[in-house]
């Protein structure tokens, strides 16, 4: 997915919950979006990133934006 130019990343954070939130959030919206764990299984540094579909794109950062400003 990381690679695949229909997808576009849209988030990234270090805590897990959140990115689920979001994803959660955006699937309220009527918005599919996947998941990508990039953290170390071990010491827990790293990004979990979330994707949507690029026709998604700017719909999904607007949310993004309201998801950030609610928390």
């Amino acid at each position: 997915m990381k690679d695949n130019p229909e997808f576009t990343k849209i988030y990234a954070y270090n805590k897990q919950y959140m990115v689920e939130m979001l994803k959660a959030y955006l699937a309220d919206n009527h918005i599919e979006s996947f998941v990508l764990n990039q953290q170390d299984s071990s010491y827990l540094f790293g990004d979990v990133e979330l994707y949507v579909r690029k026709e998604d794109e700017g719909k999904a950062k607007e949310l993004v934006k309201k998801f950030e400003n609610d928390e």
